[in-house]
């Protein structure tokens, strides 16, 4: 049985987040099947196309059991920013509400997440390739320990080594003479909003990670990487900088072995859980429940449903 009928509301947005490999998708389709809801993806890694494994991207089954946006958006090569995906997710967002469907905002992205749900005002300053190209060719501990300086909230929110993000930061403050963390001021988009989020044990959540890491080289990651790298896309690209393109091309130019580049891939991903969890814990509106040992759909459902119906 569905709830179909429930998602005519002209406002609703349910958010589905939490760390990586925490079970947010299969949530997130069980809730769109049971609800007709459409998902608009909240993840900066998957609007790449041919970049499908290391970013764990709705399977083409997936893809046909529910709907999903924004991802399969550009080629690795393409300049893509924060601002232009809160456009774009607002546009996704609003024309599902306008057919009368249920938005389901899905990922583990919490930039994403935040910039969507708080209504964030990105400033709006035009990449300059010619700077970038300057920045990328520096140290990136230097130009992190400038941000530090210069613009420390803005830093407090970017992982030393976001080299892409960094540079954006520096970029901003550069054009304007101002911190970038000064500009994002917030204006909040007309939605009702349920914010939910899976959590799990710390260990438990690694020994997924690890797993599902293993799972990507048995998929074909090695070959996916190496596809991309003769398709002519730089290692040095923002795109191909992400986890796992990263230290699978370390291995393909003879780095490192493929036992130690699926180590740091493992390492890395550790890393940016930890990262995730402290973006989450800025936000009071996320409702929890934790997926360890069994999966908390009913309950969560029923939230779903509780919400739906107050909004009519």
């Amino acid at each position: 049985m569905t709830h179909s009928a429930l998602s005519t509301q002209h406002s609703a947005l349910v958010v589905v987040t939490g760390p990586t490999a925490v079970g947010k998708s299969d949530l997130a389709l069980h809730l769109s099947l049971e609800f007709g809801a459409e998902m608009v993806s909240a993840d900066s890694r998957q609007v790449y196309i041919g970049m499908d494994i290391a970013t764990a991207k709705p399977t083409l089954a997936e893809q046909a059991a529910a709907p999903h946006h924004l991802i399969d958006l550009i080629t690795p090569d393409q300049p893509y920013s924060l601002g232009l995906y809160q456009r774009q997710a607002y546009a996704a967002i609003d024309d599902i509400i306008a057919r009368g469907r249920l938005p389901l905002l899905v990922g583990g992205t919490p930039q994403y997440i935040n910039a969507v749900v708080e209504g964030w005002r990105i400033p709006a300053i035009a990449p300059d390739e010619a700077l970038r190209q300057r920045l990328y060719a520096a140290d990136s501990h230097e130009l992190y320990h400038e941000l530090q300086q210069r613009d420390p909230a803005a830093a407090a929110r970017i992982l030393p080594g976001n080299t892409r993000r960094i540079i954006r930061a520096l970029e901003v403050l550069y054009a304007t003479g101002q911190p970038i963390s000064a500009q994002q001021a917030k204006q909040p988009p007309p939605y009702r909003q349920l914010r939910l989020a899976l959590t799990a044990d710390r260990p438990e959540l690694y020994r997924r990670a690890d797993n599902r890491v293993d799972q990507m080289v048995a998929r074909g990651l090695v070959t996916e990487t190496q596809r991309l790298l003769d398709a002519g896309y730089s290692p040095d690209l923002p795109a191909m900088s992400g986890i796992g393109y990263r230290q699978i091309g370390e291995y393909l130019s003879g780095q490192c072995s493929l036992e130690a580049a699926v180590q740091r891939i493992k390492h890395a991903t550790h890393a940016f859980i930890r990262h995730q969890y402290t973006w989450f814990r800025r936000d009071a509106d996320l409702r929890w429940f934790d997926n360890t040992s069994g999966q908390p759909y009913a309950e969560m459902t029923q939230l779903v449903s509780q919400f739906l119906v107050a909004d009519q």
